[in-house]
């Protein structure tokens, strides 16, 4: 399965990228790091034309270009990416962000704990859900 990740921060990245490689073995992780690049990426398009529809995504809030509640109102508005669930992983605590994220269709609100084990956690939980508990949306 394809896994869309909308992060800008690098560290965050490569702490993800270490962390999926122990999942499930079954996602293929793409990285974008602005809200552009992601509408860009799902849209199929410029240098994204063909490129495979994600099963999921994980978008970040605090995002430059375009932040992530933009991206997931666009997400959730355009009938070609609405089925596609979205997560939201950020740092964020606010009860504001938490509400608006799920009044725009998040899937869910995960903010991202400072612990390296806690994050391990959610990321093993997030996979264990996506992989053998939830049936995501068809990507064709």
């Amino acid at each position: 399965m394809d896994l869309l990740l909308v992060e800008d921060d690098p560290s965050d990245v490569r702490v993800f990228k270490d962390l999926i490689s122990q999942c499930s073995g079954c996602w293929r992780l793409i990285v974008v790091s602005d809200g552009v690049e992601a509408m860009l990426y799902l849209r199929q398009q410029e240098k994204y034309a063909g490129a495979p529809r994600p099963s999921l995504v994980l978008l970040d809030l605090n995002l430059p270009k375009k932040d992530g509640r933009e991206v997931l109102s666009e997400i959730k508005g355009d009938a070609q990416l609405t089925s596609i669930p979205v997560i939201i992983l950020t740092t964020s605590r606010s009860e504001q962000d938490i509400r608006a994220s799920y009044l725009l269709h998040a899937s869910a609100f995960i903010t991202k704990p400072r612990e390296r084990k806690e994050f391990i956690d959610i990321i093993k939980g997030i996979d264990n859900y996506w992989t053998k508990v939830a049936t995501p949306p068809p990507t064709a």
